[in-house]
């Protein structure tokens, strides 16, 4: 029994405006304010929840948001740790 003819396959290559885009999408590295920020966010938050629960009840403010007292703290250490997932 004759066998059958076995295709051969070309090496793939992708079009060039493909590998042009891979390339000029480098990421750059952050500015340099980007890292102090992003820890200045997620110490603000903690001192925040800090002072709330040693002293809330001393401060107008803090006693005016109530329970929003925590959600800006955990705001703004979230936005620190999504800002640290972006740092190059």
């Amino acid at each position: 029994m004759p066998k059958s003819k076995v295709r051969k396959k070309s090496a793939y290559t992708p079009p060039p405006a493909t590998l042009q885009s891979s390339s000029s999408r480098a990421l750059a590295p952050s500015p340099r304010w980007y890292a102090p920020l992003m820890v200045a966010l997620m110490l603000v938050g903690l001192l925040w929840i800090v002072v709330y629960y040693v002293a809330g009840d001393q401060i107008p403010f803090m006693v005016d948001l109530g329970a929003w007292n925590f959600a800006i703290g955990f705001g703004a250490m979230v936005a620190g740790l999504v800002m640290s997932m972006r740092w190059r």
